[in-house]
């Protein structure tokens, strides 16, 4: 089976949400959980578009809280594929939050997600490959690979 090319833009996928009252901890500020979960949806359907499969969430790497985010901000959540195996794809997830009032933005959260796409039995099922254009998706791309090497060398070194 030949795998289509395609090209990181083809997949991005950039979500709006608002921080309302029952997404926040007694500080006003929203949870972590909930952050995460708004990440994992964003990154699955960037895996999905990609793969033009449904796809599972198979690990979930690096995920680093910068800032919090207050309610009443808006977040915007950019996912974007960094890198493809032959039926793993790992996404890159960038959260902001936004001052809906001043349209002052800051990064809050980013994380890597690798997600495997299925075939109807729920087998793992060849996707496209990745063909970064620009100088940041090559950047990307190369560090995703350093990932997916690291991680092989350190799970091969618990065993």
């Amino acid at each position: 089976m030949s795998k289509r090319e395609k090209c990181p833009a083809d997949s991005l996928i950039v979500m709006r949400e608002m921080v309302m009252p029952n997404h926040t901890n007694p500080q006003n500020t929203i949870f972590g959980g909930v952050v995460m979960s708004w990440i994992d949806i964003a990154a699955a359907m960037c895996a999905a578009k990609h793969a033009e499969k449904p796809v599972v969430t198979v690990h979930v790497d690096d995920i680093d809280f910068k800032a919090p985010i207050k309610v009443g901000c808006h977040v915007i959540i950019s996912a974007s594929l960094n890198y493809v195996g032959r039926t793993s794809m790992i996404v890159g997830v960038k959260v902001e939050s936004e001052n809906p009032y001043t349209g002052k933005r800051r990064q809050t959260t980013k994380a890597y997600l690798t997600f495997v796409a299925l075939d109807e039995d729920g087998v793992p099922v060849e996707v496209p490959s990745l063909s970064p254009q620009t100088d940041e998706e090559k950047r990307r791309f190369e560090n995703a690979k350093k990932r997916v090497e690291a991680k092989k060398a350190l799970m091969k070194s618990l065993e």
